[in-house]
């Protein structure tokens, strides 16, 4: 029997990046193999980790996931579990949703469905928005098709022990937009003999923004914004009108339908300004979110399930902006992404003070007991 507490503490000491977690995923198999599931397949999507419990009766098919990699964040806390991998940390909990899951397996292990299959999916590459497409495209899930799907996710800034939920949107669609502007260098003293991307750099810099309005506009269905998060124009040589510039902005909307138009009128700008200009252009979409979106029937449960617990049950009333690429499971099966309140003082998510709360380790297995007990019981 494994401690929630000491396992927890390991995966946090030892964190692995978003498709590196090997050691991760080794642990987390020598877990799961004493807990004698009907399958057990690692490999899945990059290292993802999945088991299965067949009950062998008919009855609903049921996911819960648990993500289990770190940041790229260094760990600046002196505790005794801090990080011990320089520049790399679990500073979004993903070691406490991967410990509760497990947790919750060894007690599978011992009271089996009834009806129906279980599945418990440890999934990678969560923070690149990269493993839960991944994994669903691998062999090993494609017969496995879920009816209803569930994840937590810790919450600070939300009262302890509290569950937070959201019919419809929970979390935004979002991705990375990279764009490289290329033009021709000259002699600084003689700008008018290259084509500089400045102009056009700046202009976008300005304009971007304003397709969003950072906000609602009425050219969208609901919320959307466009962040800069990066610029570069050519190299830092006195001598030298620059040819080339990079820029990079994320995108961000509630509805995926708004995503669509943003994304196109984003690179709409982008192409008319550059070729206005005589420079050539290049887009790159990366780490794409579609919005994860819970179904009212999966919130159901969970707030039944605060009933029996007798937890504090708050509706967002908006979803929030950070993206989860969970809504891949969202889009195949009734599902629901859902918080568990860490805390209204405790340090926010990716922060470098940041520690997963231990006292929620038993709480959370403790909802995915009821949710389980609810779908699976006969």
């Amino acid at each position: 029997m494994i401690s929630l507490l000491e396992f927890r503490h390991e995966l946090h000491k030892h964190p692995e990046l978003s498709g590196r977690e090997k050691m991760t995923a080794r642990r987390i198999r020598e877990i799961l193999e004493g807990t004698m599931p009907d399958l057990l397949v690692s490999g899945v999507g990059g290292h993802g980790v999945v088991a299965v419990f067949d009950s062998g009766n008919p009855g609903p098919v049921v996911l819960f996931r648990a993500d289990m990699d770190a940041l790229p964040i260094g760990e600046k806390a002196d505790f005794p579990h801090a990080s011990v991998n320089p520049g790399v940390s679990h500073k979004c909990g993903h070691d406490g949703h991967t410990a509760i899951l497990a947790g919750f397996a060894e007690y599978v292990s011992e009271c089996r469905p009834k009806r129906g299959k279980l599945i418990l999916v440890f999934q990678p590459a969560e923070e690149t928005g990269r493993g839960a497409k991944a994994m669903l495209e691998h062999r090993a899930m494609k017969s496995l098709k879920p009816n209803y799907s569930f994840a937590l996710h810790n919450l600070p800034g939300y009262p302890e022990d509290s569950v937070v939920v959201r019919t419809g949107t929970f979390a935004a669609a979002s991705k990375g937009m990279v764009i490289r502007l290329k033009g021709k260098t000259s002699h600084a003293s003689e700008p008018e003999k290259g084509k500089s991307p400045a102009s056009v750099m700046a202009g976008l810099m300005v304009d971007l923004p304003r397709l969003s309005g950072n906000g609602n506009t009425g050219d969208y269905d609901d919320y959307v914004l466009l962040t800069l998060i990066h610029g570069n124009l050519g190299t830092p040589a006195f001598g030298t009108s620059p040819g080339d510039a990079v820029l990079m902005v994320t995108l961000r909307a509630y509805l995926d339908a708004d995503m669509e138009k943003l994304s196109a009128g984003a690179t709409a700008l982008v192409k008319s300004r550059s070729e206005a200009a005589g420079l050539t252009y290049d887009i790159d979409f990366q780490e794409e979110f579609p919005a994860s979106v819970n179904h009212p029937e999966a919130v159901e449960l969970i707030t039944r399930t605060c009933e029996k617990l007798d937890l504090s049950l708050v509706e967002a009333v908006l979803p929030f902006r950070w993206s989860e690429d969970f809504a891949h499971f969202t889009a195949i099966s009734r599902a629901a992404l859902f918080g568990l309140g860490a805390g209204e003082n405790h340090p926010a998510l990716h922060n470098p003070d940041y520690d997963f709360p231990d006292r929620l380790l038993e709480r959370g297995v403790q909802i995915w007991k009821s949710l389980y007990h609810q779908l699976l019981d006969g």
